[in-house]
């Protein structure tokens, strides 16, 4: 393939198809917002920041288990791949991949297209020999690959930060059957996964001392309001965290502090004081039971590698003919 640079393309819902699934939600008895819609340029920013505190160990056990690794996924994969990466955000996780495999091109994919191009365009002044073909996608979605991608060599894939554990079981079955579909028989996708911990661990986590995790939980009220002209006031919203034994996941919620009726895409919605709206879910596995979902999806497990803490989980699944 030869050297094209930076190439977009735009596959996000209409605005009339965000309308409907976040009125959806908050008509609900129990309210729910996407967590998708953190993710304005603003909630990627402030993501970014809940990497580094030092309450979050997700991000820097991950960063650790890919410099331990990088050469023996680089081993299995081979140069010349197509790099395909899943909620790609700034795209500081992937340099370790790039540098071990060399793929011929590198695909990410985010929801907030300002946030992908500028981490796009930082990759391509640091990697000249790279192509990238930025997919500005609502990955819980169908994902159509350009032309120029479908026949272009070993597909891999990549979906880190334990993302995977914000959809239900249900959804995440489904996006790991909709993966296999987009990748080719051999092809690899490389996933990282949050495993079961002591709750105080995942209290500090998603909670954070400095109120980061707050500020970006608050940040879908902003962005929907500039979506879809909504009325939010994020001071009359508390961050709460539930951690959810008997679902294995830990819950983000919007607590309104005040009897309100808020105005957005043209509806009325009320909110009693203390009533809560489920922003987001972090699902914790046990390996076998997500090896056990992988398969049924038309995966083989081939490789695990943990830190000596056992919190966190990189699998190499490859896809069957």
């Amino acid at each position: 393939m030869e050297r094209q640079a930076l190439q977009i393309f735009d596959d996000l819902p209409a605005p009339a198809d965000i309308r409907s699934e976040v009125l959806a939600g908050l008509n609900s008895s129990q309210k729910t917002l996407p967590a998708k819609y953190f993710y304005d340029e603003r909630g990627s920013r402030l993501f970014e920041e809940i990497t580094h505190l030092p309450e979050y160990y997700l991000t820097r056990t991950e960063i650790g288990l890919l410099r331990e690794y990088a050469d023996e996924i680089a081993e299995i994969i081979g140069r010349g791949s197509v790099l395909l990466e899943y909620g790609s955000g700034a795209s500081i996780k992937i340099r370790l991949l790039l540098e071990a495999l060399r793929p011929q091109c590198y695909v990410p994919m985010d929801i907030s297209r300002e946030f992908l191009i500028a981490s796009a365009s930082r990759l391509l002044d640091d990697y000249e020999w790279l192509n990238i073909y930025a997919a500005c996608v609502d990955y819980s979605q169908d994902i159509a690959l350009p032309d120029q991608l479908l026949n272009a060599g070993t597909k891999m894939a990549f979906f880190p930060g334990s993302s995977m554990g914000n959809f239900t079981p249900e959804q995440a079955s489904d996006f790991l059957c909709r993966v296999r579909s987009t990748l080719d028989d051999g092809g690899y996708f490389l996933l990282g996964v949050d495993l079961l911990k002591d709750e105080s661990i995942l209290q500090a986590a998603y909670d954070d001392s400095q109120g980061v995790t707050a500020a970006f939980n608050k940040n879908v009220l902003r962005h929907l309001n500039r979506t879809l002209d909504g009325q939010f006031n994020e001071d009359r919203f508390e961050h709460k965290i539930v951690v959810n034994h008997l679902l294995s996941r830990v819950e983000m919620h919007l607590v309104s502090s005040i009897d309100q009726m808020v105005n957005i895409a043209g509806n009325t919605i009320a909110l009693r004081s203390g009533e809560t709206i489920h922003t987001e879910n972090s699902y914790k596995y046990r390996l076998e039971h997500l090896i056990d979902m992988a398969g049924s999806c038309g995966f083989e497990c081939t490789n695990i590698w943990t830190d000596s803490n056992e919190y966190y989980a990189l699998i190499m699944l490859k896809c069957g003919s």
